[in-house]
């Protein structure tokens, strides 16, 4: 069997509004062995997951080439609490391929991000306080934590906040 001496990951989410009632996430994956995108559209303003599609263009698993049926069943879930807990068992019930439970899960975090952003715009100028707004903000909201860099674990922002 032939090993890997290098690889690398790159993954990004992108949100963007497609009218009035609907939100679309889109994520794409790009690794070594996985060229991959999931996208998601949800209905406002009950985060309903109203229409998911995807495909795997590149994939070591065989279990990833089909994930069309398992993206169904994520239709009609709500971007909330216990959301990952609900996506990962219902794909889970099609498919045993995690990359695909893992960007249905990170369509939805862009989602909640994107509702986040707003929140940065009243962010005050001192860097004092800066620091405790944002620690505040990912106490309050802990789905944050570990989303960015900036709200990774070793970051100065989310010391002393336990991991969900």
């Amino acid at each position: 069997m032939p090993r890997i001496t290098h690889f690398s990951r790159n993954r990004h989410t992108r949100v963007e509004q497609v009218d009035d009632q609907t939100i679309k996430s889109t994520c794409r994956l790009q690794d070594t062995l996985t060229d991959a995108v999931v996208e998601i559209h949800v209905r406002l303003p009950d985060l309903e997951i109203i229409q998911a599609d995807g495909r795997f263009n590149r994939t070591a698993r065989n279990e990833c080439r089909h994930c069309g049926e398992a993206l169904q069943k994520v239709r009609g879930v709500r971007i909330g609490s216990g959301m990952l807990k609900i996506i990962k068992g219902l794909i889970a019930e099609k498919s045993t391929c995690k990359e695909l439970a893992f960007m249905v899960e990170e369509c939805c975090h862009g989602v909640i991000l994107a509702f986040t952003k707003d929140a940065l715009v009243v962010c005050p100028e001192d860097p004092q306080k800066q620091h405790e707004f944002f620690k505040n903000m990912v106490k309050k909201n802990i789905r944050l934590y570990n989303r960015c860099a900036a709200f990774a674990p070793g970051s100065s922002i989310v010391e002393g906040i336990d991991p969900p």
